[in-house]
């Protein structure tokens, strides 16, 4: 059904959410419905997603959802103000993935989708920062590569510097 889906990073994924937040449980994903957010039900977890709002915009759209925890995969990159979507969730728990900013690698923009653009690409400890002064509690960290089957100096430093950075956090 997807194309080119990041099988390692997905795995990588599934593999934090199970270790903190076990299935069966009930999450809101940000964003529109994604392969993840099926991978998520195939592994017991109850779904819903946000419809494409523009959660700069709407953050209090967060509240409108019965959910053990919010997750937000690779979500908060795309926001101008990511702060106040992350004050306005009201459940306890927040798992979420960002791309980390690479010395070697620009920002990305879509040539193509004005909303498929990085406003922010974290270091660690930036979005460490944001998700303490929205009042979050870290618990888990971890982070992984993702290597690209290209031949040259960008795709060999993709092999060993962590591109994607998970969060487990408690209010």
């Amino acid at each position: 059904m997807y194309s080119k889906i990041p099988a390692k990073r997905y795995k990588h994924t599934l593999e934090f959410l199970q270790s903190v937040l076990p299935a069966p449980a009930t999450v809101l994903d940000l964003g529109v419905r994604n392969p993840f957010s099926e991978i998520m039900e195939q592994n017991g977890y109850t779904v819903y997603n946000t419809s494409g709002e523009d959660l700069d915009e709407v953050p209090e759209i967060v509240k409108e959802f019965k959910i053990d925890a919010v997750t937000s995969f690779e979500i908060f990159e795309h926001l101008l103000a990511p702060l106040a979507v992350l004050k306005a969730i009201e459940t306890k728990k927040i798992i979420t993935t960002i791309p980390l900013n690479l010395w070697f690698a620009k920002a990305y923009k879509s040539s193509t989708d004005m909303r498929d653009r990085h406003y922010h690409e974290f270091e660690d400890w930036q979005f460490d920062w944001l998700l303490e002064k929205a009042g979050w509690n870290i618990k888990k960290r971890q982070k992984w590569t993702s290597p690209i089957s290209k031949i040259g100096i960008r795709p060999i430093l993709r092999k060993f510097t962590p591109r994607y950075y998970a969060v487990y956090a408690e209010k």
